[in-house]
């Protein structure tokens, strides 16, 4: 102790008092995240033990609220993070998001219809959700930097899989949000951030009628079916059937993912065609990536590196590129689920990009046409919060039209139904989802 304060004392002497106080911050620092670590070690041992019932309300898309069960248990705090970091993530603060117009090679457009949703709101904190299975350790979490809740792997490798089968389409799209988080073993072994793994892998596939297993054939599962790999270096893309791989393969370094930051990615099949997105940009296109008569009905995430434990959240499929002049224009209404928002937002999300340009160049046709804009919510949080919140939503739809694309501000009024037309009960994660909506209507 006395050799330490000899030593704070001699570099106070030597240095100016700025770059002083610069040194002790970051000797603080370091301690206190090192203090930090050691209470979420011991907070992470508690959580083995179940916490109660699937948590109904913990959490709303719309309105954030923490559950009276979630006061007590673990949170995770990214100690090691430096300022500023969270803000730079994809998706991440508001204030620090990318701007729309900067999302321009994203024109894929989701349909009217969700598929698949899970945001594992319906699992209690600290238990492994009930719809999914692994052949590792899981459990579902909480986090600092983003809202919901999270499900993560915490051993070195493992799969989770969902065990009902989709039975998907020819033409949809896969979102989910990931997080790599490199292990607290790894990071101790590996002090570096430079050689942190942020790999991970979404596996789409089919098995044989009747013979459906949740962890066969390794790193290609089923009968056939789409691999993508990707990392914070590159991306890898593999297709296959029960003769194997496909003679193509798909690759990019564009927009790799980052650690410790939310990275939403995003899957477009269209036929035997595959087009993945990330951080605005279009990183792989291949035309023809699955093999002929490929039917995808199973999903599968993997962490890919035995020192990875990541997150997985939000995820979402739905059917894609619904013919938007048709709807608005004969049918005269367009409902979809392309135009997002963050939690209790009312900023369009840059991934809208795709929808608003497909809406707009139908009004840009047809300038005697006059819409209605419509924003809802599911029935989560307080009924003027969520009236307020959809109003806000549709005028902000009808900004961003008029200002990026053009479109006459008089040619668009707005509209905010809240929680008042649902689509479908609001008692699960999927539901709640499809009541969550913009509607166009015209005039």
């Amino acid at each position: 102790m006395q050799k330490s304060v000899l030593f704070i004392s001699l570099f106070l002497l030597a240095a100016t008092q700025a770059d002083a106080q610069s040194w002790l911050d970051k000797v603080g620092k370091k301690v206190e995240n090192s203090a930090k670590r050691t209470i979420e070690r011991k907070a992470e041992q508690k959580t083995e033990q179940a916490v109660g019932k699937a948590v109904d309300k913990a959490t709303d898309k719309d309105t954030y609220k923490g559950s009276e069960k979630d006061k007590d248990v673990e949170t995770i705090e990214w100690t090691e993070m430096e300022p500023g970091e969270i803000e730079k993530s994809v998706g991440g603060k508001q204030d620090g998001a990318p701007k729309l117009e900067a999302y321009s090679k994203y024109d894929f457009v989701p349909g009217d219809q969700i598929l698949f949703y899970e945001d594992f709101l319906q699992d209690a904190i600290g238990d492994f959700p009930a719809l999914w299975t692994t052949n590792a350790s899981g459990e579902v979490k909480t986090l600092s930097i983003a809202p919901g809740k999270w499900l993560q792997n915490t051993t070195r490798s493992g799969e989770f899989t969902y065990l009902n089968n989709l039975a998907l389409p020819a033409n949809f799209i896969l979102e989910f949000d990931y997080i790599p988080y490199f292990s607290e073993e790894a990071q101790q072994k590996n002090p570096n951030r430079s050689n942190w793994y942020a790999t991970g892998a979404v596996k789409l596939y089919s098995d044989k009628p009747g013979k459906e297993k949740e962890f066969d054939g390794g790193l290609f599962p089923g009968d056939m079916g789409l691999r993508i790999h990707f990392n914070n270096y590159t991306w890898n893309m593999d297709a296959y059937n029960d003769k194997g791989k496909g003679e193509i393969e798909g690759k990019s370094d564009k927009n790799c993912v980052v650690s410790e930051q939310v990275n939403h990615i995003i899957v477009w099949v269209q036929n035997r065609r595959v087009r993945v997105y990330h951080g605005g940009a279009k990183i792989m296109d291949v035309p023809t990536m699955l093999a002929p008569d490929t039917k995808l009905m199973r999903l599968r995430l993997d962490n890919a590196h035995e020192d990875n434990r990541p997150f997985f959240s939000n995820i979402k499929i739905t059917t894609a590129s619904p013919d938007t002049r048709s709807k608005l224009i004969t049918e005269g209404k367009l409902i979809t689920y392309g135009i997002t928002f963050d939690v209790n937002k009312d900023v369009v999300k840059p991934e809208s990009y795709g929808t608003l340009k497909s809406i707009a160049d139908v009004l840009a046709e047809n300038p005697d046409v006059k819409v209605k804009i419509i924003g809802h919510t599911d029935s989560d949080g307080a009924d003027d919060a969520n009236l307020d919140l959809s109003r806000r939503r549709a005028a902000s739809v009808k900004n961003e039209l008029s200002k990026l694309f053009g479109i006459d501000a008089s040619r668009m009024e707005t509209e905010g139904a809240g929680e008042s037309q649902p689509l479908a009960p609001n008692d699960t994660s999927e539901n709640k989802a499809k009541n969550r909506r913009v509607e166009f209507v015209k005039q």
